[in-house]
């Protein structure tokens, strides 16, 4: 059975990053693991309890327009983030 090839984001193509649950130390390793696994036109929805500022920095400087960055939540203590592969 095949499947109409979509040129929009399937919600499937979107995966959790839930960085609470990491220990400091590991975070930026993982996120840019994660980042690294992701094929053009997923998604990692990353989710935080604070605006990780500095990381959005080292991003921009890692991956340039290689990666889109799109905020979903912005709220004190609730922050969630789109990261697009392109």
């Amino acid at each position: 059975m095949s499947h109409p090839a979509h040129s929009h984001l399937s919600p499937d193509a979107i995966y959790p990053f839930d960085a609470r649950g990491i220990a400091k130390r590991f975070r930026h390793a993982a996120i840019f693991g994660a980042l690294d696994a992701l094929t053009s036109g997923e998604t990692m929805r990353f989710v935080n309890d604070h605006d990780p500022l500095p990381l959005l920095d080292q991003l921009a400087n890692r991956y340039g327009q290689a990666v889109t960055i799109r905020y979903v939540q912005r709220d004190p203590g609730a922050i969630v983030i789109d990261f697009v592969k392109n």
